[in-house]
């Protein structure tokens, strides 16, 4: 058989009747008689003049479910499914990269508390989403992702990037559905989209073959011979044919429901409230730890805020929960995590649904603790806060002091910002000086650690909240993963705005690698024009280094104003190493 041609079309890849002789013959043979008669009980619920598809079922779905925005990069499987959406007003973003169409997904579903969605096209458009997939499962993101692949005939007999994608995702999935039939497409999708949202959140897929998204016509044409074949073999391999498109359309177009399924979302039991509250009325030193699940549905961010404040304990944020209580908050410590964790007689885990919090603040009715534990702790963050005032302060040959830069992106950062953040030790470096302005407006890749979050992040993050401010920080090492998707912000008018902190190496991996083992081996970049190559895909590009360093502020004015006019903005600031980070954890 001869391997089929990549620059056809998709459609070239349905299965002809030759082709299938072999693979259907001893199923069409064996069954012969009651496929017959399924097929004239099927016949008759066919529309075969209808021009309608599978894609505008799944758009169906989605509208009903209040999606707004379907990232993709265009494949022939999944083209029914990107007209369908543009027709029922559901933005179509392609980006160039599948994995970004993801991340961007990612960052819908944690802005907004619904599900993000993004399709892509069959085999390697989908091996290449399962870095963004598992950083969404880890980071227990619902998103839906939605696949094309081979017809359902031809699967399983080496199509054209036709590959089991079902084995390929079941372990990053909590739900994984191939849908076989056009009827299947809308309670399919209704209870990926549940399954989601439901108990722990993380992604979903859903396998859509080509054969289920086109139209009757166009897929009888290239399933069907135009002629019933001469001798019995041939007949009943045309029967069998005939049977399988019958059942494909079978109620494809009768009336089902579109609209969200019941979500199961889990709720402390009022003991486990109850114990909670009994330990932590006896504590003297409280500490809260409120991570990124803190923030999930159907608790407001605003309500969990008021929640924070009335129960009265120092917390430290991480994840999405930072900003939660925005900038210099009284009992927000943002230092010495680990000592306070020593001196801390009680610690809550807060890293589920923000309705605990709720409860417990309603068992302990207004208990206060000692002022005097919150200023111990509020003290060693101003001490550190001095020493980072201190190195800000140290010349760095040759090039800018990353500790200072960053301080003057605090002070230059609006209100109406969000942070998106994608490096390694510039990013690390932020963490400590950066602080986001308010609750839901900080985006890093979570526990997984994903460098080549950013572009996506940044694309769904702006068209969640286009009257905010996207600031993202990249390192140079991680912005090499994001280049490219200026081109997309270009061309869909996202004025993002990145500031790359280019030390010209994987400066997080190097500074243990060289000391420990000798060598800077595989380590080492170069301080690229990264700016120009911005421009050169239709961007704003700006330069910050050792000779304007004194324009650090302006420049950064500057980029928002080219922002504000409607421009992406990449922002290449040259600079040096320091110790800022010794000791800190680098994998």
């Amino acid at each position: 058989m001869e391997t089929p041609d990549a620059s056809a079309p998709a459609w070239s890849f349905f299965p002809s009747f030759l082709f299938l002789v072999c693979g259907t013959l001893g199923a069409a043979l064996l069954g012969a008689a009651h496929r017959l008669g399924l097929f004239y009980q099927l016949m008759h619920k066919v529309d075969k003049a209808s021009i309608r598809h599978g894609g505008e079922n799944v758009a169906a779905v989605l509208r009903a479910h209040g999606v707004q925005f379907l990232f993709t990069l265009v494949g022939g499987h999944i083209s029914p499914v990107l007209v369908a959406c543009e027709k029922l007003g559901i933005r179509v973003v392609d980006t160039r990269h599948e994995v970004t169409a993801v991340f961007a997904a990612d960052a819908v579903a944690r802005l907004t508390g619904t599900v993000g969605v993004a399709v892509v096209t069959a085999g390697p458009g989908l091996t290449n989403t399962v870095t963004a997939v598992k950083n969404a499962q880890i980071a227990q993101s619902p998103v839906l992702l939605l696949g094309g692949a081979a017809s359902t005939l031809l699967q399983n007999r080496g199509a054209l990037q036709a590959i089991d994608h079902m084995s390929l995702f079941r372990p990053l999935c909590k739900f994984c559905a191939s849908v076989r039939r056009v009827r299947d497409i809308m309670p399919t999708l209704r209870a990926a989209m549940a399954a989601a949202q439901s108990g722990t959140p993380g992604p979903v897929f859903v396998e859509l073959p080509i054969d289920v998204l086109y139209p009757y016509f166009m897929v009888r044409k290239e399933m069907v011979p135009a002629k019933p074949p001469k001798g019995l073999l041939g007949q009943v391999v045309y029967w069998y044919l005939e049977n399988h498109l019958a059942n494909l359309f079978a109620g494809a177009w009768e009336p089902q429901p579109e609209g969200p399924l019941p979500l199961d979302i889990p709720q402390a039991p009022p003991q486990q409230v109850q114990r909670c509250v009994e330990i932590l009325s006896r504590a003297k030193k409280p500490l809260l730890l409120l991570g990124s699940q803190s923030t999930l549905p159907p608790i407001s961010a605003d309500k969990l805020r008021a929640a924070v404040e009335t129960l009265g304990i120092p917390c430290f944020l991480g994840g999405m929960a930072r900003g939660l209580l925005g900038c210099n908050h009284p009992l927000h410590i943002r230092q010495n995590r680990s000592a306070a964790l020593k001196k801390a007689d009680v610690v809550i885990l807060a890293g589920d649904v923000g309705s605990f919090v709720l409860k417990l603040v309603e068992g302990l009715r207004g208990q206060i603790w000692a002022s005097d534990w919150t200023e111990e702790l509020k003290q060693a963050d101003r001490q550190k806060e001095q020493a980072f005032r201190e190195k800000a302060a140290v010349p760095v040959a040759h090039h800018l002091n990353p500790v200072r830069v960053l301080q003057l992106v605090e002070d230059t950062l609006p209100d109406n910002s969000i942070l998106v953040v994608d490096g390694g030790d510039f990013v690390g470096t932020a963490a400590h000086l950066v602080q986001p302005r308010g609750p839901l407006c900080w985006l890093d890749p979570g526990a997984f650690g994903t460098l080549g979050v950013g572009a996506g992040f940044a694309l769904g993050a702006k068209l969640c909240r286009p009257d905010a401010e996207v600031w993202c920080l990249f390192g140079d090492g991680a912005f090499g993963y994001s280049l490219i998707e200026f081109d997309t912000f270009v061309r869909h008018k996202i004025p993002v705005m990145a500031l790359i902190g280019n030390d010209a190496g994987w400066t997080q991996i190097s500074r243990e690698q060289v000391p420990s083992l000798g060598s800077n081996v595989a380590c080492g970049l170069a301080y690229t024009d990264y700016h120009k190559a911005a421009m050169g895909l239709g961007a704003q590009g700006l330069l910050l280094s050792r000779e304007n360093e004194d324009q650090v502020v302006k420049v950064l004015r500057d980029a928002q104003q080219q922002c504000r006019d409607g421009h992406p903005v990449v922002v290449n600031i040259l600079i040096g190493k320091t110790d800022f980070r010794d000791g800190a954890i680098s994998i």
